[in-house]
C-alpha cells in the first residue's frame, strides 16, 4: 500500500476512467446526508475526491452512519472510543461497516471494497454503496432516517394482492393470451408462395 508508484500505461487510463465517474455533486447530497442523520459531531470534508476519502478512511464515520440507523439497543458495529490510527484497525473498521450494510439490506454488488475507499481506488462505488444504503432507508421509512427523502430514490416493494376463492375459479376459465385465443384472427385467406406445380 505504502509503496505504490505511479501508474503508466493501461493502468493509468483505467484508473482515470474510475475516476471520471465519480460524482461531486452526489458528494454534496451525500455529506449533507451523513451530518443530518449523525449530526455535527462528525464534522464536514474538504470538497472534492480526496476530501471525502480522508473524511471516510478509518470507518468512524461510517460506522456512525449505519449505526444511526438502528434503534437504541441494537447498533450492529462497535465504534472505539478513540479512532484508529492503525491501518489494519481502520481497515476493520470500514469492513464491519460493510458487513453491517449487507445486513441492513444492501446488495453484494452495491457494496464496495475496503481499497476502494482506503487506498482511493475506487470513490464512486464508495458513492454507490452510501446512495444504496439511503434508498434503503428511506423505503424501509421506519423513522430512523432523517434528512430530505427526495435525496434518495425509493426501492420498488412488494404488492401483495389477496384474492377470493370465487375469483380464483374465474380466472380459471380464462384462455390465456400466451396460448393464443379462440377469437378474431384466423388463417381464412392467407397463402405462402407459389402453390404446387403437379407436372404429369
Amino acid at each position: 500500500m505504502a509503496n505504490k508508484g505511479p501508474a503508466y500505461g493501461m493502468s493509468r487510463d483505467v484508473q482515470s476512467k474510475i475516476e471520471k465517474k465519480y460524482d461531486d455533486e452526489l458528494e454534496d447530497r451525500l455529506v449533507e446526508w451523513i451530518v443530518a442523520q449523525c449530526g455535527a459531531a462528525v464534522g464536514r470534508p474538504e470538497r472534492g475526491r480526496l476530501g471525502f476519502q480522508v473524511w471516510l478512511k478509518n470507518g468512524i464515520v461510517l460506522s456512525r452512519l449505519v449505526n444511526s440507523l438502528y434503534p437504541d439497543g441494537s447498533k450492529p458495529v462497535k465504534i472505539p472510543d478513540n479512532p484508529p490510527t492503525m491501518v489494519f484497525k481502520q481497515m476493520e473498521q470500514i469492513a464491519q461497516f460493510l458487513k453491517a450494510a449487507e445486513d441492513y439490506g444492501v446488495v453484494k454488488t452495491d457494496v464496495f471494497q475496503t481499497v476502494d475507499l482506503f487506498e482511493a481506488k475506487d470513490m464512486a462505488a464508495v458513492q454507490r454503496t452510501l446512495m444504496a444504503l439511503g434508498s434503503l432507508a428511506v423505503t424501509k421509512s421506519d423513522g430512523h432516517y432523517h434528512g430530505d427523502p427526495n435525496w434518495f430514490m425509493k426501492k420498488a416493494q412488494e404488492h401483495k394482492r389477496e384474492f377470493t376463492e370465487s375469483q380464483l375459479k374465474e380466472g380459471k376459465n380464462v384462455i390465456g393470451l400466451q396460448m393464443g385465443t379462440n377469437k378474431g384472427a384466423s388463417q381464412a385467406g392467407m397463402s405462402y408462395g407459389r402453390p404446387r406445380q403437379i407436372i404429369s
